[in-house]
């Protein structure tokens, strides 16, 4: 694409293919302001930058002059020596040119990627401290979409798009100031042509554009099906219920419609740049025509004639690039404005001003007529993250009614109760996964809205239902909750959760993959690694949401010894549904709608002959007892 001299071409193209439809966004007020603050630790590196891309363009501008002085100075003249300095000259600026073009490409990536570092370490640290309700609305492709596509749109604000305009901007400045300086007339006609070149480009970029937003949205759509039956679980539910053939006709399709509008982008960028190349060849030919006229009328020389067909080359690049230029600026603060919008969004769940480390000693837990509702979409999560076509504003309803109890230290508490009843609601708060919204949950006193989030983590520990392994090594699994255990504390952890056998049975022991999610295990066997995890922390309270369910009757009976010895001494909170379980805890509160309906032991609440006895007979005596044990 001659016209599009000086690499302006894919730059042209990149520019047409941009959605049109952005500008039409309205931007958050302020966000030019912030954009400023990220850009302030890369200033000197982007005036550095901005120097060498006017230099560069300065080098474009230069040959074409070069090249007439070359003619009309030297070869007509017939002076040699002209001729091979100003030769030597044109290859000392190639050499320069190249030079500058590795600099530039240097400061680029320098800001460019470091742009990005902060940008994804900021946005990552902000989303780890958002609360669990946050991840429960969010969807994860679009979260992940802001630290990568979003990110990476952003820093092009502040690298290909800066440079773009200043380059452009430039560009056309010394090439009309070029041109008008050897010949009015000639720059004058490459003006009038002008029209032609634009008025088509702009209808291809419309179309392009338009494709091109349909094109992501299939790719996206395509991606999240595969992302769906790729993963573990996506898999197994295919295998069990899905029909093979149905399926890979639907992905059949949606890969056909991929492919029909790829075809059709594909044929619009040729045309477009077949119609450059023919624009360009007339141009020449008028350029040429005209001027080749003057020249033998001796108006102007013939180097003058061949520097301006070369200056013609760089006009219509970077016009077409600015006429085009509002939509590269709102694209890149566009993605900005995604951007800040996850950063702008507050964690409910944050460290207080002057907040204190728990206690040492022994733990008690204490629940002071707590009250607590989930938060609504609008509080912890934003719209355009969960995909959905309109913002959720209903409020939460009232999950938990004035509870109060307290575990002192050393007991363990049982919660039972029908699902639903808020019981795994009451050990999210042990830990401040939630805030209560009134009332307290206290540690040895201190209420958990006041002690620091490490200590808090340092002193609760919980094994969920449904343990969740990282896919890594076991070794690595159990170090997430203390980095620097040695091989013998893991080894002693897994033995106390009666796995060290089985671990050591695999060929790579401690490094053995765990595949994604843990799937590559049982479902007891995932159960018991998430119990060494927990027994590798050693926290001062643990909080069990039934971490037995999964096992055999064989294996609970071990894990329940494993069990009895570690909590020995620690405040615990179990969810409770099997009878072993229930008759070791000190207390059992009975939840029913949010509230603590009944209190005591077994035994007491047997004969008391209420809500728990009803329990006890419909989902407890004939349920998974363990070995010998007799229902009463």
């Amino acid at each position: 694409m001659a016209m599009m001299g000086g690499g302006f071409g894919p730059q042209v193209m990149r520019s047409m293919r941009r959605d049109s439809s952005v500008t039409k966004t309205r931007l958050t007020p302020g966000t030019v302001r912030r954009i400023t603050r990220y850009a302030r630790p890369f200033a000197r590196h982007m005036a550095a930058f901005l120097a060498l891309v006017v230099a560069g363009s300065v080098i474009v501008i230069a040959n074409p002059l070069l090249m007439k002085a070359i003619i009309d100075d030297g070869i007509i003249p017939k002076r040699p020596g002209v001729v091979v300095g100003l030769a030597l000259a044109i290859a000392g600026l190639a050499l320069a040119d190249a030079a500058l073009t590795l600099v530039q490409r240097w400061f680029s990536a320098r800001i460019g990627e470091g742009l990005i570092y902060n940008l994804r370490t900021e946005v990552f640290d902000h989303v780890q401290r958002m609360p669990v309700a946050f991840f429960t609305r969010t969807q994860t492709g679009a979260l992940v979409s802001r630290l990568n596509t979003d990110v990476i749109g952003a820093q092009r604000a502040l690298t290909s798009t800066l440079s773009s305009v200043v380059s452009n901007v430039v560009m056309l400045v010394l090439v009309l100031g070029a041109m008008l300086a050897l010949s009015w007339q000639i720059t004058l006609i490459a003006l009038v042509l002008l029209p032609i070149f634009v008025f088509p480009a702009k209808w291809v970029g419309r179309k392009m554009s338009g494709l091109t937003r349909e094109q992501m949205e299939l790719d996206a759509e395509m991606s999240s099906m595969m992302t769906e039956r790729f993963n573990v679980a996506g898999a197994m539910v295919a295998k069990l219920y899905g029909r093979p053939d149905d399926e890979a006709a639907a992905f059949g399709g949606r890969a056909g419609r991929v492919r029909d509008v790829g075809v059709t982008v594909a044929m619009y960028g040729t045309v477009f740049r077949v119609a450059l190349g023919l624009v360009a060849a007339l141009a020449t030919a008028l350029v040429y025509g005209v001027g080749g006229l003057l020249a033998v009328s001796d108006v102007f020389e013939l180097g003058t004639l061949v520097a301006l067909a070369a200056l013609l080359m760089r006009l219509y690049g970077p016009l077409t690039s600015l006429s085009n230029v509002h939509v590269d600026v709102m694209t890149a603060l566009v993605s900005f404005d995604r951007v800040f919008e996850v950063l702008d969004l507050k964690p409910m769940v944050a460290e207080r001003p002057g907040a204190r480390p728990i206690p040492d000693g022994p733990v008690s837990v204490e629940f002071d007529d707590v009250r607590f509702r989930y938060p609504a979409a609008a509080e912890v999560s934003l719209a355009s993250l969960e995909a959905v076509a309109r913002p959720d504003t209903r409020p939460g309803q009232e999950v938990l009614r004035g509870v109060s109890f307290t575990a002192r230290p050393g007991q363990m508490v049982a919660l039972v109760g029908h699902s639903g009843a808020g019981k795994t609601t009451i050990t999210g708060l042990v830990s401040r996964l939630y805030d209560v919204g009134e009332g307290a949950v206290r540690v040895n006193g201190l209420d958990v809205r006041d002690a620091t989030l490490a200590s808090l983590r340092d002193t609760v520990g919980v094994v969920m239902q449904d343990a969740h392994l990282f896919h890594d090594t076991i070794g690595a699994n159990l170090r997430y909750a203390r980095p620097g255990a040695t091989d013998e504390e893991i080894w002693d952890a897994l033995r106390a959760a009666q796995i060290a056998d089985l671990v050591k049975e695999l060929p790579e022991g401690l490094e053995t993959v765990v595949g994604d999610r843990g799937h590559r295990l049982s479902g007891g066997e995932k159960q018991r690694l998430a119990l060494a995890r927990l027994l590798l922390k050693a926290p001062r309270v643990v909080v069990l949401d039934e971490a037995t369910a999964h096992l055999d009757s064989e294996s609970e009976a071990a894990v329940q010894r494993a069990l009895k010895a570690a909590l020995a001494g620690r405040t615990s909170l179990v969810i409770a549904h099997r009878l072993s379980t229930i008759r070791e805890a000190d207390q059992i509160l009975v939840v029913q709608d949010g509230r603590i309906v009944e209190r005591g032991r077994h035994e007491e609440l047997l004969a008391a002959g209420g809500g728990y006895a009803e329990l006890y007979r419909t989902q407890f005596s004939q349920a998974d007892q363990a070995p010998g044990e007799s229902p009463s």
